[in-house]
């Protein structure tokens, strides 16, 4: 049993060209392979991957809230890829992110929460305006998965999993230990 899913190999497969540029992903992006880089603000993603996608920054664009862990998982966030009009998505995080930078962000998460509770008015005025988006869901959901947990794992776990993923470049099995944040 493997605890990495490689999310990029499915999408390169799929997919293989992105034009999302690493220096244009919004900062609530969660590390791992796929991120939104000037998405487009149309409100595309959460209808496809709501589960993996939230709007937000100062153009309410797309970004990824949770990394693809199954094939399904990833079709459902190639849908959002393939919506948006302005190809702002990209799946080279595995090049672009570092031990170092993974640690960084996590540390800087506290930012991330104040945001989601700030915005959270945002997020239901939005919600009123078109239902379906479920901001408001989405963004307690990214809080939940932040604060240590929700029924899809904690955020936390993930990033140590992906942290060993990008010193070994290979899954790490049960027995292996996971690096710290």
């Amino acid at each position: 049993m493997t605890l990495y899913f490689d999310a990029a190999a499915v999408l390169f497969q799929v997919h293989p060209s992105c034009h999302g540029r690493w220096e244009d992903r919004l900062w609530l992006n969660v590390p791992g392979p796929v991120y939104g880089a000037e998405t487009d603000n149309c409100a595309t993603g959460r209808l496809e991957a709501p589960r993996h996608v939230h709007y937000g920054g100062r153009y309410f664009t797309e970004y990824v809230y949770r990394q693809p862990r199954t094939p399904d998982e990833v079709r459902d966030l190639l849908g959002a890829i393939e919506a948006d009009p302005m190809d702002g998505y990209a799946w080279d995080g595995d090049q672009r992110w570092t031990p170092e930078l993974v640690r960084e962000w996590w540390r800087d998460r506290e930012r991330i929460q104040e945001y989601l509770r700030d915005q959270m008015h945002e997020w239901e005025r939005y919600d009123r305006w078109i239902p379906s988006q479920r901001a408001a869901e989405g963004a307690l959901d990214f809080a939940a998965y932040i604060a240590g947990g929700t029924d899809a794992g904690s955020l936390e776990t993930d990033l140590r999993i992906y942290l060993y993923w990008l010193q070994e470049r290979r899954s790490p099995t049960p027995a292996d230990r996971l690096p710290e944040l």
